[in-house]
């Protein structure tokens, strides 16, 4: 196992709107390591702003991860995520309601 192979994800939401717009932090987790991403984001940010992000601060600071963890979120259960993440060739895990632990490293984070 190396760094940034296996991550979790998770959505701080419904912050106050910062001066430039932004209301929630994508925190994206190294389960190796703990280090941690911290992204401010719009929740109306539509998936292929979100893929951008992922792709420069994740795949190109770090590697394609082998697996993500993360909830049952829409953005993350979308078609345009699955095949996205398919194409790169990353296993996507969903944690399940009410079971935080699946998903604990990125909501320990937060």
């Amino acid at each position: 196992e190396w760094k940034w192979d296996n991550i979790t994800m998770d959505f701080v939401t419904k912050l106050p709107k910062s001066s430039q717009g932004y209301n929630t932090i994508w925190a994206i987790v190294d389960r190796l390591t703990k280090s941690a991403i911290f992204t401010p984001i719009r929740e109306t940010d539509p998936m292929d702003k979100l893929a951008r992000i992922y792709l420069k601060e994740v795949v190109t600071r770090h590697r394609i991860p082998v697996s993500i963890i993360s909830d049952r979120d829409p953005r993350f259960a979308s078609n345009f995520w699955r095949s996205l993440q398919n194409a790169l060739g990353t296993r996507l895990d969903m944690s399940t309601a009410y079971h935080p632990e699946t998903d604990g490293q990125s909501e320990r984070t937060i």
